[in-house]
């Protein structure tokens, strides 16, 4: 493994972070909106080091999380967080959304995702793999997520990511391309004279059109 470290994160909680996987403001802002109910079963898609996993387990304690990540660091990582912690009911998985795993769960209510920005080819790659890997769609794609969400949820399961604005029109057609029908969008701002630097949207399999847009989000006047 790469040279990690133990952040806190309050109340005790600690997550394994390194170089290669670590968080930023963006999972603290969509697992506040993904905000599951306690019995809800959620799978997170390129979970990373875990951080959303981490944080709807600190804040909500659902019955079931799995984290999903290609790169076995970044899922090693996570397993020191769990052990760490001494989570129960948060399982890392090495797997390809595309493919999922043998025995994948079915029928869940929440699918989260912080997937890359960046479509492929997209602006100046990132120097590391792991970087890259994390922030351009080199080995999956919005259409990728979208469409292992539906084979994760159950009918009227919701699917929550988060983006930058400029993807917006790219992540409601994936959506709606699968089937997941976007109903509700937020956009995040540094303050309120700033434009947007990031939106969440949350869409519901099978669901009827119809989407609400929610007051935009300020970071200055946010207290984590």
């Amino acid at each position: 493994m790469a040279t990690v470290k133990f952040e806190p994160l309050g109340d005790g909680i600690e997550i394994c972070v390194s170089k290669e996987h670590t968080f930023g403001t963006d999972a603290f802002l969509l697992a506040d909106f993904a905000a599951p109910k306690s019995r809800d079963k959620i799978c997170d898609l390129g979970t990373g080091c875990g951080i959303i996993p981490v944080l709807l387990k600190m804040k909500h304690n659902p019955a079931l999380i799995v984290g999903v990540d290609i790169q076995e660091q970044a899922i090693e990582q996570f397993k020191a967080t769990v052990e760490r912690n001494h989570f129960e009911g948060v399982i890392p998985i090495t797997a390809d959304i595309k493919s999922l795993w043998e025995g994948y769960p079915r029928g869940l209510d929440l699918v989260t995702c912080n997937p890359p920005y960046k479509a492929a080819g997209a602006g100046l790659e990132s120097v590391s793999e792991a970087q890259k890997i994390a922030r351009h769609e080199l080995l999956c794609n919005l259409n990728d997520v979208c469409a292992a969400a539906v084979r994760l949820l159950r009918f009227g399961g919701r699917l929550c990511l988060c983006n930058r604005p400029e993807r917006l029109a790219d992540v409601i057609t994936a959506m709606k391309n699968n089937n997941i029908e976007p109903k509700l969008l937020r956009f995040v701002s540094k303050t309120p004279a700033a434009s947007p630097w990031l939106f969440l949207i949350e869409g519901r399999l099978g669901s009827k059109p119809f989407m609400r847009v929610l007051p935009n989000i300020f970071l200055n006047s946010i207290n984590y």
